[in-house]
């Protein structure tokens, strides 16, 4: 039998190599990393028409299954700081699809990217085009914009993408630098800002880009042998007195690491190279010659080695305000703040594996309490829309590690978590500046509360900005629940601790320790601690207890003392000692705001953490200088407190604020009695509602890579319906099955007239309690 085949080829013109396109938007966005992507869904989320431009066949930028450094952000150092809005969307829903567990560096498969790219197709006003490189720029006149020209690598396809608004989140700054705009790239000096992280003289150096892997444990022997070509490392001193610790045979070693002396832009693929010989001779140390973990690697094969280096650092466009590193360790208050960091001042060592030694807080063991981790622990603190806005054309924008900052800011702004804030904000701020036909110039002026509170509606949290909406209905209602937790103690289970399943040395106060205790009321009678003494013989601690302005209040020397004791502990495990400590508004309490109890440093004393946590009342230890940071061996230390503190009143679903920060902000039903619990809201007269929007807590206390797989936060509900009052009864017009999401807009199928609306909890994700930071209500 004979097949015809009509034959569609046709004859090739050899000046005629590819196809060309153009199109019109009103907002495109170079570079699909975590920030631009988090602009890219802003912009369209807005109402802009976007494009989104990416050059890899994946979006995620560093963080992608191509490259799979894990997204690190404030969450890392600061309890409660976990970043909300699009990047939180996407990590919650991450978590809950995927099986692997994210440990660290290295481990991230495709699920991560397939949630991404979900999220993208299912965003409204939103094109996309992957494996697509910028190539160049048209200029409209000397300070816009016209287009930008991008080539799709595997469609030999040429776009030309003309926009009113473009963002530059390409991390080499490629677009602002075709357009002319003013960059930096390197060191600053010490004496240009006076930063005490910048080096004594201005340099090229910047810091490195790192080749990551991953191993596979066989259960059974797994030889390796490196090619010739591998670098050839056989001196332990590299590893161990140099800040290279093998100590994860699971892969991942962000300290394989290589830029100067090769340019990060120019040479980057000199750069892959070396690093692709360095991870073959890092692996080949671990396996085959390092006496400590020869054993220990002997199961496990190499699974995966990158081939797309994760970089760090390179342009830095110049826009209208300069973060030095002044600005996150002082907490600079910004009028126009849009988002939020809060990792240290991570400053890596240029020339990497090149280097005498590892980034510094590697070299020092990661002591945390050390000269360098002190003056480079930093945050919560705000980011300004001006370092976002190019300086010299009026139609970009920067988001990314891009922005303009110094490079000694760069150590803190530059991690992924915090980058996709910045991206969100530059997006949102496209949408609405287009919309209200504003200069970019002039929206941090004219227009910023419009963007703050844009953001805030979208999940997103501000450190000096509150919910304000005058469209809310919710902010006028009346707030009621069917029950309300009190906080009385965060109790410790003793069975446990002398079972010895609770390590209390652990705990040992070697230095000064701090609980977090909310108060509602202007009266505190009592205040006891849970304490073990193995001395032998009668010990004594100094308690104080300090007002504090926040959760991330961590002065120790500055604050005044509300009271003060020394604390008599007897030899002996797990004894309550109590202070009656006669606190009322006369001493300075304040209802509604946090004092921290400070413990001083005895190391022969044990303050046991508590079993659970006691949500929004965090603890920490100081540090040094008279500074505290978050305690990782627990969120909460044992406390107990007369009378019992009403911290979680229904009224706090409308006080603006969708974490603890100031206060706790959170409703709670009472943990002893039974789901369904509700939350009501009245009006003095009805009002028609057509959208709830509502915040749940949870997947706030870590960063990302402390979630297990298919992990559902606990306290967020997880089926829940909204009624409103008809006629003498409660009519259902919206039920919820299955949630994990933190932050739900519920759109209900027909406007609603009525007075008085409330959210049920059927059932959360484990925990007994039903809960809620925040509702709103739109018309």
């Amino acid at each position: 039998m004979t097949t015809n085949f009509k034959n569609t080829s046709t004859m090739g013109v050899s000046a005629r190599t590819h196809r060309r396109k153009t199109e019109q938007y009103d907002v495109v966005v170079c570079g699909g990393g975590l920030a631009g992507f988090c602009a890219a869904v802003a912009a369209a989320r807005q109402g802009a028409r976007t494009c989104l431009v990416q050059d890899r066949p994946v979006f995620g930028g560093n963080s992608s299954s191509e490259v799979r450094v894990t997204p690190h952000g404030a969450a890392a150092f600061h309890v409660y700081a976990k970043e909300t809005g699009i990047i939180s969307e996407l990590l919650i829903e991450e978590r809950a699809r995927n099986h692997e567990t994210v440990f660290e560096n290295g481990w991230t498969n495709s699920v991560w990217d397939m949630t991404m790219y979900d999220m993208a197709q299912g965003t409204e006003n939103l094109t996309f085009y992957l494996n697509t490189s910028i190539r160049d720029v048209r200029m409209a006149n000397a300070r816009n914009i016209a287009s930008v020209i991008g080539y799709v690598a595997n469609a030999e396809l040429e776009l030309e993408l003309t926009a009113d608004v473009f963002i530059d989140c390409t991390g080499d700054g490629i677009v602002a630098d075709r357009a002319g705009c003013q960059w930096r790239m390197g060191s600053e000096g010490r004496e240009e800002f006076g930063e005490l992280h910048a080096p004594l003289e201005a340099s090229g150096d910047v810091m490195g880009s790192s080749l990551l892997f991953k191993t596979k444990d066989l259960g059974r022997p797994a030889p390796f042998t490196a090619p010739d070509w591998a670098a050839k490392l056989d001196n332990p001193d590299f590893f161990y007195k140099q800040g290279r610790n093998p100590n994860d045979m699971r892969g991942g070693y962000w300290w394989i690491e290589i830029g100067v002396p090769w340019d990060t832009i120019y040479e980057s693929e000199d750069i892959r190279h070396e690093l692709t010989r360095y991870v073959l001779g890092v692996w080949d140390w671990i396996k085959n010659k390092d006496p400590l973990t020869k054993e220990r690697a002997a199961h496990y094969a190499l699974d995966w080695i990158g081939q797309v280096p994760g970089k760090r650092e390179s342009r830095r466009i110049m826009g209208h305000y300069l973060m030095t590193s002044h600005d996150p360790l002082n907490n600079t208050v910004f009028e126009d703040e849009i988002a939020y960091g809060g990792w240290f001042l991570d400053l890596h060592t240029p020339g990497g594996l090149l280097a005498p030694t590892s980034e510094h807080a590697s070299s020092e063991g990661y002591n945390e309490t050390s000269d360098y981790m002190v003056k480079s622990y930093c945050g919560p603190y705000g980011i300004p829309l001006r370092s976002t806005i190019a300086k010299d054309v009026d139609n970009l924008m920067m988001a990314g590690r891009n922005i303009s900052v110094t490079h000694a800011a760069l150590g803190t702004v530059r991690v992924m978590g915090t980058t996709a804030l910045v991206g969100q904000a530059v997006g949102t701020t496209a949408a609405i500046a287009l919309r209200k036909g504003l200069a970019l110039a002039d929206m941090p002026s004219q227009a910023i509360r419009d963007v703050q509170q844009a953001l805030l509606r979208d999940g997103c949290f501000l450190l000096n900005s509150s919910n304000e909406d005058e469209l809310d209905l919710a902010r006028s209602a009346q707030v009621a629940a069917s029950s309300e937790a009190v906080c009385q103690s965060g109790e410790v289970r003793a069975d446990l601790l002398a079972a010895g399943e609770l390590g209390p040395q652990d705990d040992a106060l070697r230095q000064r320790k701090g609980q977090w205790i909310a108060i509602s009321e202007s009266k505190l009678d009592r205040v006891s601690v849970c304490l073990t003494n193995r001395s032998g013989g009668p010990q004594t601690v100094k308690a104080v207890i300090v007002p504090v302005d926040h959760i991330w209040d961590y002065r120790t020397d500055e604050l005044p003392a509300l009271a003060t004791t020394e604390l008599l502990v007897l030899p002996g495990d797990y004894q309550w000692i109590d202070w009656d400590v006669r606190l009322d508004v006369r001493d300075g309490l304040k209802a509604g705001s946090f004092i921290r109890l400070d413990l001083h440093a005895n190391p022969h004393i044990v303050w046991h953490c508590a079993d659970g946590i006691v949500p929004g009342q965090p603890c920490a230890y100081e540090m040094g200088q008279g500074k505290m940071r978050r305690d990782w061996n627990g969120p909460t230390r044992s406390f107990r407190v007369e009378p019992a503190q009403y911290a979680y009143a229904p009224q706090h679903v409308i006080n603006g604020v969708t974490r603890p920060y100031r206060y706790t902000n959170l409703w709670r039903s009472d943990p002893r009695l039974p789901l369904p619990q509700w939350l009501e809201l009245s009006w003095e007269a009805p009002h028609t509602i057509r959208q709830v929007e509502i915040t749940f807590p949870g997947s706030l206390l870590w960063e990302y890579r402390g979630y297990a797989p298919f992990y559902r936060d606990p306290q967020c509900p997880r089926d829940y319906r909204i009624e409103a009052w008809v006629g003498g009864e409660w009519e259902q017009l919206l039920a919820v099955k299955g949630n994990y999401q933190r932050h739900c807009r519920c759109t209900l199928e027909q406007p609603f007239h009525t007075d008085k609306l409330r959210i049920v909890i059927e059932a959360t994700n484990g925990d007994p309690s039903a809960a809620i930071y925040e509702i709103r209500c739109y018309a």
